[in-house]
């Protein structure tokens, strides 16, 4: 899902870099207000966790990949969308900066696909389907599932846009690649969700009924 340099031209890289830059400033406020001293471990786990899952790539025809993003499981756990956003934009410079996966100039497009997207819908994904079935867990995997789908359909739509591949073709691939992959993805953020209410509930910023 990581778009290389030169799949999207320069004009429209940088309309999505403007888009990011404003989410990551509000991703920086929200760090600001809520980061505290204990979260900063927590912060860094998910980060790193993120980053090992999204190195596990599977190649897609015409030129990506697929992945899990991780954004909506720290979306669920630090209580906020602009946490996914935030950790996502260090995991994605990280990535784009010092193992050249994922380009320079369309980072933007990578934190609007992966942070922005992926946070925003695995946060309310999660809290509006628990607040109608009441079931934390169905909801979360609900949500891991939804973000990462989203995230590669826009993808698809962006690399569409600029002429790299065809609109139907890339939503085909990106699509269904993704659709398998966010059942691990929806795994994933269920277990995760588990294993941290199970050894530090404490840390949840909203249980929402979570209980190991």
């Amino acid at each position: 899902m990581h778009i290389p340099d030169a799949f999207i031209p320069i004009g429209q890289a940088a309309v999505y870099w403007v888009a990011a830059l404003v989410f990551i400033a509000l991703s920086l406020r929200w760090a600001k207000r809520e980061m505290s001293e204990d979260k900063v471990p927590l912060v860094a786990v998910l980060a790193a966790g993120i980053f090992a899952i999204q190195a596990m790539n599977i190649p897609i025809p015409w030129g990506t990949s697929g992945h899990m993003a991780g954004a909506a499981l720290a979306a669920i756990v630090l209580g906020s969308p602009f946490a996914g956003i935030f950790i996502l934009t260090l995991v994605l410079i990280v990535q784009g900066v010092f193992f050249g996966d994922g380009g320079i100039t369309v980072m933007g497009a990578n934190i609007l696909n992966m942070g922005v997207v992926g946070g925003f819908v695995g946060y309310y994904t999660y809290h509006g389907l628990n607040r109608l079935i009441r079931n934390p867990y169905a909801s979360a995997f609900a949500a891991g599932w939804a973000a990462l789908f989203l995230a590669a359909i826009l993808t698809a739509i962006e690399l569409a846009l600029a002429g790299t591949f065809p609109l139907v073709l890339g939503l085909a691939s990106m699509g269904l690649y993704h659709a398998v992959i966010g059942l691990v993805e929806g795994g994933i953020t269920v277990a995760a969700l588990y294993l941290i209410s199970a050894a530090r509930p404490d840390i949840l910023k909203d249980t929402a009924g979570v209980t190991a």
